[in-house]
């Protein structure tokens, strides 16, 4: 049941309760020595994401995507809370066994802990990785998961998560045909991709979303892809919260999912020439023209909207039949 953001003030408080969760990782994942019971500072933080994402999906998705591609945090936790997020909607829509979840979207919480500041570096920096980077990051996956062992995390499929999500050894084998922790390494590892396409870092603003949209299109599109078809039924390849261009060139931000994946429902907020709306417009892309022609990168959209307004219009199409 979709719940709408009724006030101005209910808006705020729930952009600050994403913030201030995406801030408390942040803390964690910068400084794990000096934090308390780490591991149970995880799960916390997985179950204060599962209830904001409890409350509505979609309201949730638009201000996590939102937040990443505005956030004064950083993009290593950023990064990690929007694959954590999209893990757990992907075990859900795989009904997934809780525990295996569990270990999913912890091990998507903490898989960068080893280059935490390297990765709020990386983002910023036009450059290409110098060596000394490079070995860092090559690095990254198993040493991540001896801190992880280190600091009291004793969930072996978590870890063997954090130690294998760069591997490619095991792509190749039918998903059915591999152990639980394999199964879980793949979706985390189709998520970190996808995740790093809708929240484009500096050395990447050369590419443009559209490229990599097309991309995860092409690769979800062979009928082999359980995972990359699961994560386009739980939240299209434009999820709320992202920027589009629409094909008579409107500007759009998707503000909820449909029940066609690639067609959600959006508010159109300028027009073709450029000029914003004095009020953003619902439109549904699986009902009318215009369609979406390209996702864009939130770093190449200058206009200040009103969230709260473009969120009030998604709560009418939530109550469309």
């Amino acid at each position: 049941m979709a719940v709408s953001v009724q006030s101005e003030n209910e808006y705020e408080d729930l952009l600050a309760l994403w913030s201030d969760l995406e801030s408390g990782l942040g803390v964690i994942l910068t400084s794990p020595g000096s934090t308390q019971e780490f591991a149970h500072r995880v799960v916390q933080y997985d179950r204060w994401m599962q209830g904001l994402m409890q409350r509505d999906p979609d309201v949730g998705l638009y201000l996590l995507f939102q937040l990443a591609s505005n956030s004064p945090v950083g993009y290593s936790a950023s990064h990690a809370l929007v694959c954590a997020v999209l893990c757990h909607m992907i075990a859900t829509e795989l009904a997934i066994a809780p525990k295996e979840r569990d270990s999913l979207v912890r091990a998507a919480l903490t898989m960068n802990i080893a280059m935490t500041t390297l990765q709020d570096t990386l983002a910023s920096q036009a450059e290409k990785p110098t060596k000394e980077q490079q070995d860092a990051i090559r690095a990254h996956s198993i040493k991540g998961a001896m801190m992880l062992a280190n600091l009291g995390v004793a969930d072996d499929t978590w870890l063997d998560i954090v130690s294998s999500h760069h591997d490619d050894s095991a792509d190749r084998t039918d998903l059915r045909l591999v152990p639980p922790a394999t199964r879980l390494t793949r979706i985390l590892k189709v998520v970190d991709r996808y995740s790093a396409m809708i929240s484009p870092r500096m050395s990447r603003a050369g590419r443009s979303a559209t490229e990599s949209a097309r991309a995860i299109m092409a690769n979800v599109s062979a009928k082999t892809d359980e995972i990359g078809h699961a994560m386009v039924r739980a939240v299209g390849l434009c999820p709320p919260g992202t920027y589009v261009r629409l094909d008579n060139d409107e500007l759009a931000v998707v503000v909820r999912r449909s029940s066609t994946p690639n067609q959600p429902y959006v508010a159109i907020v300028s027009r073709p020439t450029g000029e914003l709306l004095p009020a953003p417009r619902l439109h549904s892309t699986a009902q009318r023209d215009p369609r979406i022609r390209a996702a864009l990168a939130a770093s190449g959209v200058r206009a200040r909207l009103n969230h709260f307004h473009i969120l009030q219009l998604g709560s009418h199409a939530a109550q469309k039949p």
